[in-house]
């Protein structure tokens, strides 16, 4: 029997669970593609999580985190719920001690942390805009008819790489068709959008900010080596890629909740590893008890039959959690 600690990051593209031992140390983890099924997809990473165990798992704690960070913690019993750039920086720091910089870039947005002695003291993200972000490389690759897994060494052949503007996403996409138009090898089209990328990315996010080694690159884009060697070049530094780079915010996550239990030396909250066969129902209804329409959102274990869907109480079955309202008068205790 292994003592673990489970963290699961929900993410717009991906959903990432990791589980680290008491020492915090990586044990294993799984990455799926959310597909716009938080749910279904976190019960399917628990299934394969646990299918692929060498021994018995004895979760102590669950934390997790992302932009469906609530939603996984009320599906799983999480004892700790976190945003992403709290996960990113316990992980970064424990796994590359001194680290002072942290660039990550996901499926749908960015985001650059500062630390000062393990601290986090500055960050930002990038919520708004497609440029840089992994959805928008994958939609060019494919434009280029280049396998995304082959992005990166294609563009590191570029001897001549193309100027292209990466301000906006539009106006990268527009840029980039142009410079293919006039023929400019494959090799050079990619590592320029590399290149224009990273820049869009240093006078935006990190704009003002004080960037100082140890610099780390984490999310799924630090997969791409085109995209490493343009940082590396813009910022005249070495660029440390994590080894679990993809899953640094689950790992966060699970030594955040380590941490908890640690601390408070309660008994975890975590439902099970049955979680991932049960069945869940989500239903969205609108709150007519004011002019403020509030979306209701509603979580049901098990199936639920709602007569009029924009009659709230209609809901009927084992409420697990309900969100969305503005004034209280629908959470949960």
């Amino acid at each position: 029997m292994l003592t673990v600690y489970l963290g699961i990051d929900v993410g717009s593209v991906t959903t990432k669970l990791a589980l680290v031992d008491e020492g915090g140390k990586f044990v294993d983890s799984c990455m799926l593609r959310t597909a716009g099924k938080p749910v279904a997809v976190v019960q399917q990473g628990l299934r394969e999580l646990y299918a692929k165990r060498q021994t018995d798992y004895d979760v102590k704690g669950v934390g997790t985190t992302g932009s469906g960070r609530n939603l996984a913690g009320v599906l799983v019993g999480a004892d700790v719920v976190k945003n992403e750039i709290t996960a990113h920086a316990v992980a970064a720091s424990t796994n590359v001690p001194g680290v002072q910089t942290i660039l990550e870039i996901g499926g749908q947005d960015s985001k650059i942390i500062i630390l000062r002695n393990g601290i986090v003291t500055d960050f930002a993200m990038n919520t708004v805009c497609a440029a840089g972000t992994g959805s928008f490389l994958d939609q060019q690759a494919n434009r280029l008819n280049v396998p995304i897994e082959e992005f990166g060494q294609t563009a590191l052949k570029s001897t001549n790489p193309a100027r292209i503007a990466g301000r906006c996403g539009v106006f990268a996409e527009s840029d980039l068709i142009h410079k293919q138009q006039l023929g400019y090898p494959v090799e050079d089209l990619l590592y320029g959008l590399c290149q224009a990328l990273v820049r869009n990315y240093l006078s935006n996010l990190a704009l003002g900010k004080e960037i100082l080694p140890i610099v780390t690159f984490q999310g799924g884009v630090a997969t791409n080596s085109g995209m490493v060697k343009a940082f590396e070049e813009a910022l005249q530094t070495e660029i440390i890629v994590p080894e679990n780079h993809q899953t640094m915010g689950a790992i966060g996550a699970a030594l955040l909740a380590m941490e908890e239990h640690r601390y408070t030396q309660n008994p975890t909250k975590f439902k099970g590893w049955e979680v991932g066969n049960m069945s869940f129902q989500s239903v969205t209804c609108t709150c007519q008890a004011c002019s403020n329409n509030c979306e209701v959102i509603t979580i049901v274990e098990g199936e639920t039959q709602v007569q009029h869907p924009e009659k709230i109480r209609d809901i009927k079955g084992n409420i697990i959690a309900r969100w969305g309202g503005t004034c209280g008068r629908w959470e949960l205790s």
